[in-house]
């Protein structure tokens, strides 16, 4: 485990970081005595409060960084500008996606791209262009997979396939990036519901609540804590993904 002085010292870069469990990992991150950069799209005024509430416990501790994830270009200016923030990066968690349903027959480009973009392609391309700066400083990546990577999520096709994909980066980038670099995951169950709130009904998650062994579904707090674990704690843990689902996972 490291020491508060060795934490203090540390970078952590969080993509989709202004909102929901993002920025719970940031807040809970920072609790730890860690700097963070906070990537975010386009919630300019939710990351300027959260970055604002963090300096102002501790000053000059968060950096903002914006980037489109789907445009591949960004990504390279993204690490860069991470790394320049506070001159050197630590640890990188891959937290950004998007989410929605792709029934067969409805599946178009659009949503292929988005999905695919935002869950697979942007964690690789993203940690390929930290990788050296990662690999100095002896550092770890996380991604946040799901539980649907294994379980698919009717009528969520794509989206089960981009968390699939995200999965075995994980533990592809554990074997590539070793032994300098950790490579692990989180995959949360129900950790908090959509902001559409057409997307699961009052009945619908009723019913998923109910099937949940630990008889509630997750919040932030609990995905932030896994992921503290993986970057600073866990350091003869890599190519693992941690199931954080209050054990549905068991129960589907």
């Amino acid at each position: 485990m490291l020491t508060e002085q060795q934490q203090d010292e540390r970078v952590v870069l969080i993509t989709g970081a202004a909102r929901r469990v993002g920025a719970g990992i940031a807040r809970h991150l920072h609790a730890r005595g860690l700097r963070l950069v906070l990537h975010y799209r386009g919630s300019l005024a939710a990351a300027e409060q959260l970055a604002g509430e963090l300096n102002a416990r501790r000053a000059d501790s968060v950096r903002l960084a914006q980037a489109d994830l789907l445009d591949g270009a960004a990504l390279p200016r993204l690490a860069a500008e991470a790394v320049a923030a506070f001159g050197r990066l630590d640890g990188l968690v891959n937290n950004a996606s998007s989410f929605f349903p792709t029934e067969v027959g409805r599946i178009d480009e659009a949503a292929w791209h988005d999905l695919m973009g935002s869950n697979l392609k942007a964690p690789l391309f993203l940690s390929q262009a930290l990788a050296p700066e990662l690999s100095r400083r002896g550092g770890a990546i996380v991604g946040i997979s799901d539980i649907h990577a294994e379980r698919p999520m009717a009528h969520h096709v794509v989206y089960n396939l981009a968390k699939a994909g995200h999965a075995q980066l994980i533990r592809s980038l554990a074997l590539e990036l070793a032994p300098s670099v950790r490579v692990n995951g989180v995959a949360p169950g129900v950790n908090l519901w959509p902001d559409d709130a057409e997307s699961f009904s009052e009945a619908v998650r009723a019913k998923i609540e109910a099937s949940i062994p630990l008889q509630r579904t997750g919040v932030p707090e609990d995905i932030a804590r896994a992921v503290a674990f993986l970057l600073l704690d866990a350091t003869y843990v890599t190519g693992q993904i941690l199931a954080v689902d209050g054990g549905r996972s068991v129960a589907l």
